[in-house]
């Protein structure tokens, strides 16, 4: 039987050690090479925070229910703001059906890490009865709370439930005492309120002079309710001289903002806007 095989191929020491050193050398590249790729780090998920960025941006161009998912996603790594936003979502129908449920859920969890806004939120539900039995007493409970920790919507809506006596007695003193609260974080509605509250003499003696100075501090803050009831006191000669060209300043400006109060009384008055 033949056999065959190959023949050695002659070479000098020389040429063999070149080639054995050249050999080494790429041994040694695709060795290090690959521990390179092994070191390098892996590509970073987004951060709840960045995830917070781009639900916002997408908020912003109208794309709400994509929106949605990055709210979840940041609320689901722990950012608190997201819960409050995807509350906010859910409340109002914004890229999703309306669901006061999940809403209330997810205001709960933001208020568990502090939110004061979305405590505000659930005394809102609560007030309304949204998604749940119309309830004052937890609604004040949660103002209050949202209130303590300085938030000025808080801090308005509980003097409201004490001026209206809704889930308590009417306590005019404990309202001024909120509202002024309220004013003093920078709240317009606020500081008509109090103008209120002086101008009816509720829980303190009535005092026009004061009513006008607190609606006027409401008014340059934008509020056009109280834009309106400069415009009444004006007209009516009330804490200032009898003014009815000042009134229509007011009421006119009043209705620029929108309120609907300022509108009728200057198509009463036979005056255009």
């Amino acid at each position: 039987m033949k056999t065959s095989r190959l023949s050695s191929l002659s070479a000098n020491p020389i040429q063999q050690l070149l080639a054995a050193l050249v050999m080494l050398f790429f041994l040694t590249s695709v060795a290090t090479a690959q521990q390179s790729n092994s070191a390098a780090p892996p590509i970073q998920a987004p951060t709840p925070h960045e995830l917070l960025t781009r639900a916002f941006q997408l908020y912003e161009a109208g794309k709400f229910s994509t929106a949605l998912k990055a709210f979840r996603d940041a609320a689901d790594g722990g950012n608190v703001e997201a819960m409050m936003y995807l509350g906010v979502m859910y409340g109002s129908g914004m890229g999703t059906e309306v669901n006061y449920t999940d809403a209330m859920a997810w205001f709960v969890k933001a208020a568990n890490h502090g939110e004061s806004q979305a405590m505000t939120n659930i005394g809102l539900l609560y007030y309304r009865g949204l998604g749940q039995t119309q309830d004052y007493r937890q609604a004040l409970s949660w103002f209050h709370k949202s209130a303590a920790l300085g938030n000025s919507e808080g801090m308005f809506n509980t003097g409201a439930l004490y001026r209206d006596g809704l889930g308590m007695p009417v306590n005019y003193s404990e309202a001024m005492n909120w509202f002024r609260k309220a004013a003093d974080a920078g709240s317009s509605a606020a500081m008509n309120d109090v103008g209120m509250l002086y101008q009816q003499g509720h829980g303190v003696p009535i005092d026009h002079f004061e009513a006008m100075k607190w609606y006027r501090r409401a008014a340059a803050n934008g509020s056009d309710s109280a834009m309106y009831n400069v415009g009444v006191l004006y007209e009516n000669g009330l804490g200032v001289g009898k003014d009815r060209d000042q009134a229509l300043v007011w009421y006119r400006g009043a209705a620029r903002a929108g309120n609907i109060e300022a509108k009728r009384t200057l198509k009463s008055l036979g005056v255009a806007e």
